[in-house]
């Protein structure tokens, strides 16, 4: 998560994706997941100092708390949407530090941890958004997917701002890296408030920005619309904005904007069928993928689970061909 000059951390990402496995329901009292919170105060030499453990009872901090509720609440997501079980679908141990850097305004995924920082007078509450805690953690989980990564690139050490920024993300893979991140932290926020793809308002970070600086992150409705987000946005939203080069985090509203027009026009809650059809078709990309592929890839899916003559496979060809992938 940056607004603009943040290089992403994804380090160590070229792991290989694990089967996946069945698990019992783990957000339940006595199934837990493995949470583990770790408080940096305000240094970057991770993991830090542990805090809290999954089951372990609240602390004094509240950043401690927010990032583990809302770190249990993502997981809940993916296991009870998906089936997936923790990050890898093999019950990872899932690990979070606060309170990274002195006045660090991001949050990041090294490859093995979520990383908050505090944030600055421009923007904050990092460990208080269910959807920046998602967009994060999916990180890992897309990490886990797909065999070397995706969009995934060595960062020079000239290029590092600190020890354990060792990759980046760049080209259309890095961007549709982002997107799935966005993609799954828009839909967590709309499962846990209940909300139909019609009733959310597809904004990702709100209430993060002071206000002299605008309203939320980013807008998958619209991208790139300032009145909706920040000063700043410079994200596009159809490929006739595209350029090559650009940043990872601005091109990804492309298929974010896909992703939104689908789960509208299949109506519903986003999840139950765009987002089912997200998260298939994802892992079947390959570490340098295009929009293009992308939208052959989430194609073939809906296809295949509701038929070509669907309104499900339909709304996914209109998507990618309204936000000018597919002519």
């Amino acid at each position: 998560m940056r607004l603009r000059t943040h290089r992403h951390v994804c380090a160590k990402q070229g792991v290989k994706a694990a089967p996946p496995v069945s698990s019992p329901m783990s957000f339940m009292p006595g199934l837990p997941y493995r949470r583990s919170i770790f408080n940096a105060g305000t240094d970057t030499d991770l993991p830090g100092k542990p805090v809290r453990h999954e089951g372990e009872k609240p602390v004094k901090d509240r950043a401690v708390n927010k990032v583990y509720d809302n770190t249990g609440i993502a997981l809940n997501f993916f296991h009870e949407v998906f089936g997936r079980d923790s990050l890898d679908d093999r019950s990872m141990r899932v690990e979070s530090a606060v309170h990274f850097g002195k006045d660090f305004a991001n949050a990041m995924w090294t490859g093995e941890q979520m990383v908050y920082g505090d944030g600055d007078h421009n923007v904050g509450g990092f460990t208080e958004a269910l959807d920046i805690i998602t967009h994060e953690l999916s990180h890992g989980v897309l990490q886990h997917m797909i065999p070397g990564g995706l969009g995934v690139y060595r960062l020079p050490v000239k290029d590092r701002e600190f020890r354990e920024q060792t990759h980046a993300l760049q080209g259309q893979a890095g961007a549709l890296n982002e997107s799935f991140s966005d993609v799954m932290g828009s839909m967590v926020k709309q499962w846990h408030a209940g909300q139909t793809a019609a009733q959310a308002n597809w904004l990702l970070g709100e209430n993060m920005l002071a206000p002299q600086h605008g309203k939320a992150i980013r807008s998958l409705k619209d991208p790139g619309n300032r009145k909706l987000t920040w000063y700043d946005d410079d994200q596009f939203k159809t490929m006739e904005e595209y350029v090559d080069g650009a940043d990872v985090h601005d091109s990804s509203g492309i298929p974010n904007h896909a992703f939104y027009l689908t789960a509208r026009k299949i109506g519903g809650f986003s999840w139950e069928k765009a987002g089912a059809i997200w998260y298939e078709a994802f892992p079947k990309l390959k570490p340098k993928a295009s929009f293009l592929d992308a939208a052959r890839a989430t194609s073939r899916v809906a296809s295949a689970r509701y038929g070509s003559k669907s309104k499900e496979y339909k709304a996914v060809v209109l998507a990618w061909e309204t936000v000018k992938v597919l002519t």
